[in-house]
């Protein structure tokens, strides 16, 4: 079992940047790629990045491209995302996922690939 605890939303203005943690507990050797994933109210899960433990390769979602950072620390077993000028539709509870495998791409986008998933922060933008 991984235990994902997020951190680190809140309210900001539309432009403005949060930078969200994740904390990973438990058999954390057996996770390989860690995700970023949002859901806003009344739509599906998307993806929003994924960056793989041990070579650091990252991955995004189109409409998070340039604005929107992922990284890790290793030796925290903490996953982040900084996100950068914000806006309105970024608004969404942000979850944190894990899963045993690597990927790539597009499959990383893959919601049902994930092993573990956190509870969830809530991300809201204000125009």
């Amino acid at each position: 079992q991984v235990q994902l605890v997020e951190s680190g939303g809140g309210l900001v203005q539309a432009g403005g940047s949060l930078r969200l943690s994740c904390a990973a507990s438990g058999r954390t050797a057996s996770s390989n790629t860690m995700a970023w994933f949002r859901r806003a109210p009344g739509m599906e899960r998307d993806f929003v990045a994924a960056i793989r433990w041990s070579s650091g390769s990252t991955y995004y979602a189109d409409s998070v491209k340039g604005r929107f950072t992922i990284s890790r620390d290793n030796a925290k077993n903490t996953v982040y995302l900084q996100m950068n000028s914000l806006k309105p539709e970024d608004t969404a509870v942000y979850y944190c996922a894990s899963r045993w495998d690597y990927c790539s791409g597009y499959a990383c986008a893959d919601a049902g690939r994930y092993n573990f998933w956190g509870q969830g922060t809530q991300v809201t933008v204000s125009s």
